[in-house]
């Protein structure tokens, strides 16, 4: 108890050096990207739309699938109403191919569903057509997971397989100690390897503020975690997202030249000069989610 005091202390002070994380280059194919937060209202999906959004204007292949299983809500952002979701997939009643919408973004959506967790029960047989049906996402260049917030099991799930995990937060003191904490949950959970993590600070007011926001969380998850989570960048508060949400329509196609969207294109930017460090494809993006031995 008193060491977590200690970590909170830390947690909430200005001003803290960062520590340098260089990425390590390899090959890879399917690019898989998880984005989760430690809490709710941080606008983790918000950003995950409009990131997926970004990469297709790059020319990207994208494959933005609702990980939320209880509050999803991708599609009201997108402005659609999924007729079918994973779980007819899991029931071998429609094909992965099936149950892909295109959308008027220049992205393809796959819809969650409530009750997924019923993957962890299913017979060999059915665990084999659900991985032969998900490996037709491998032509993807980039699939975006928006996982639901918190440290639910599916949370962790799409966390442990996904080669990058993004962690939204923002300068809210709850939400900095909430970040941390989701870290703190990742690292200690999943032991099987090295989970490559990075942090967005989102509705920030300067670029200052979100550097020094990131700087905090990072020390302390160097200090007492003994982690390296690498800076990805900020996303500065603006009354046009707010505006795109009433609207269903992402900011990014909104108003492509706010400061959201400005701050949106240089991220995608960053992430395209890297490499993710552990990228082994659809396939065994599969395995690990399904906790299926290679």
């Amino acid at each position: 108890m008193e060491e977590q005091a200690e970590e909170l202390r830390e947690l909430m002070k200005d001003d803290v050096p960062a520590k340098d994380n260089a990425p390590v280059k390899k090959e890879h194919n399917t690019r898989i990207i998880a984005i989760t937060s430690g809490k709710g209202g941080v606008g983790k999906t918000n950003f995950a739309v409009n990131m997926a959004i970004a990469y297709a204007q790059l020319g990207k292949k994208v494959i933005l699938i609702d990980g939320d299983l209880g509050m999803a809500n991708v599609n009201v952002l997108l402005n659609i109403v999924p007729q079918y979701n994973l779980m007819h997939v899991i029931n071998k009643k429609k094909t992965m191919k099936e149950i892909i919408m295109d959308t008027e973004f220049g992205i393809k959506f796959i819809a969650g569903a409530n009750g997924f967790s019923k993957i962890a029960n299913l017979t060999v047989e059915e665990l084999d057509y659900f991985a032969k049906q998900f490996a037709s996402l491998g032509n993807a260049d980039i699939i975006i997971i928006d996982t639901g917030a918190g440290i639910a099991n599916n949370v962790l799930q799409f966390v442990a397989a996904a080669d990058e995990v993004f962690v939204v937060t923002t300068p809210e003191p709850t939400a900095i100690t909430d970040a941390y904490g989701i870290i703190k949950i990742i690292t200690t959970e999943i032991v099987d390897r090295t989970v490559d993590i990075k942090l967005i600070v989102n509705r920030v007011h300067s670029a200052d503020e979100g550097k020094r926001i990131s700087e905090r969380i990072i020390t302390i998850v160097g200090q007492f975690l003994g982690y390296k989570v690498e800076y990805l960048g900020f996303v500065y508060e603006d009354s046009v997202v707010q505006a795109s949400v009433i609207r269903q329509k992402p900011f990014i196609v909104v108003n492509p030249t706010s400061k959201p969207a400005v701050c949106l294109k240089h991220i995608v930017g960053k992430i395209e000069k890297t490499e993710p460090e552990y990228n082994d494809g659809v396939a065994n993006f599969l395995k690990k989610f399904l906790g299926r031995k290679k």
